[in-house]
């Protein structure tokens, strides 16, 4: 609780029960509880119920992947956001792709997620997706054709991810933010590592 108002927003608590940020209360956390999902998150006694591979996803999930593909759902589903640090060659990808996939099967008229990645790997994001996820509708803003404005926002109607580029984040800014994506997918995070740079600070005001 807050001395101004008695509560305290439900991301400012989480980050407390979970270690990420000192308390700037008067008084000390002592402890943080919750019921249901919340119980689940902080309490660390239960996992989330574990989420099947979807029926379009061509691939087989190794059982750590299936566990990471449960924790993505989950923190997507309550709206929180996630980083997936497994080591490389274990399969990151394959894990987004079948949450991409997951959440075309539950609600195809959702927005779009943004995915950014390095150029040099745009194409192959395209592939995976092709191989392991064809259902997802996946369109590329990248190029001099690309659309932009109002251009955009109309363009990416219809699709459930869109692929851009960490070339573009803030030269596209204006445009990118008059999208109400989903969410948002950061391949190689390390490029927006700094936040004081023009494209982390453009990340944000997604």
């Amino acid at each position: 609780q807050t001395p101004e108002k008695g509560i305290m927003p439900l991301r400012a608590a989480l980050r407390l029960a979970l270690g990420a940020e000192e308390d700037e209360t008067v008084l000390p956390v002592l402890k943080v509880v919750g019921e249901g999902w919340l119980s689940q998150l902080v309490g660390g006694d239960e996992e989330p119920v574990e989420v099947p591979t979807p029926a379009g996803f061509h691939g087989v999930l190794r059982p750590y992947q299936q566990r990471g593909l449960t924790w993505l759902s989950f923190l997507s589903d309550i709206g929180l956001g996630a980083l997936l640090a497994d080591d490389m060659g274990l399969g990151k990808t394959i894990q987004l792709l079948a949450l991409l996939q997951r959440n075309r099967e539950l609600t195809p008229d959702r927005p779009p997620t943004l995915l950014i990645c390095p150029t040099s790997v745009l194409g192959n994001w395209r592939r995976e997706l092709r191989r392991f996820a064809p259902d997802v509708r996946v369109m590329i803003h990248h190029g001099p054709d690309r659309r932009l404005g109002k251009r955009l926002a109309e363009a990416v109607a219809g699709y459930d991810v869109v692929l851009s580029t960490y070339s573009l984040l803030d030269r596209d800014e204006a445009s990118l933010k008059q999208v109400a994506w989903a969410g948002i997918v950061l391949d190689e995070a390390q490029n927006v590592k700094n936040p004081a740079t023009r494209r982390a600070r453009a990340v944000r005001t997604f």
